[in-house]
């Protein structure tokens, strides 16, 4: 697919209930998520809290949980789920991905412009 959307490879490149990275040049590495439902999502691979690679998290359902401190972040929303005051408002930025005839695409625009946010104290 030319245009907006960057050809990422076969959607059989990550099992389900796993993820894989995407390193970009100038750009921040994407985590690419592939969920037991059969959904993929793509976020910033860094938590917000301590910058966490989230691909190396445990996936359970629509959320990851950050290996280094057990935030819960939303595969939706890029959002924290916890109750912990530092956590509300935390959000990892999302990448929008789509499926087409078994290959992964993701926004070519997003790309360049996805940031991970400071890591919070």
């Amino acid at each position: 697919m030319i245009g907006d959307w960057i050809d990422i490879g076969p959607t059989t490149q990550i099992s389900p209930g796993n993820a894989r990275t995407l390193p970009v040049q100038g750009g921040e590495e994407i985590a690419i998520f592939h969920t037991l439902d059969n959904q993929f999502y793509a976020l910033v691979n860094k938590c917000p809290h301590k910058h966490g690679p989230l691909s190396q998290g445990i996936v359970h359902g629509n959320v990851v949980t950050c290996p280094l401190h057990s935030w819960n972040i939303s595969l939706k929303t890029g959002e924290a789920l916890g109750d912990d005051p530092l956590e509300r408002g935390a959000c990892v930025p999302t990448i929008p991905i789509r499926e087409d005839a078994g290959r992964l695409y993701l926004k070519r625009d997003a790309l360049v412009s996805a940031k991970a946010p400071e890591a919070m104290a």
